[in-house]
């Protein structure tokens, strides 16, 4: 199945502006959730040019990947990203 079929990408900015002209201490919030369960499976707030990147990074995968995979490299990622 693809990753598309049981993930949805959510995008929270807390400006109404583009990432481009928002403020240096606005954080936008990514969010991957389950489809069936309705449930946060990978999370991240970061500054609007990085959350940016990351949605397109996201949106792109998940067309492309399927779902374990997706679920998989993002999550590797994520704690990379942590140090852990």
């Amino acid at each position: 199945m693809k990753a598309k079929a049981a993930y949805e990408l959510i995008v929270a900015r807390e400006g109404r502006g583009p990432a481009l002209f928002a403020a240096p201490d606005r954080l936008d919030r990514v969010e991957v959730v389950e489809i069936v369960s309705g449930e946060s499976v990978l999370f991240w707030e970061l500054e609007p040019r990085a959350a940016s990147r990351l949605a397109r990074a996201l949106r792109e995968d998940l067309g492309r990947l399927d779902a374990d995979a997706f679920i998989a490299a993002w999550r590797a990622a994520q704690e990379r990203e942590r140090g852990e």
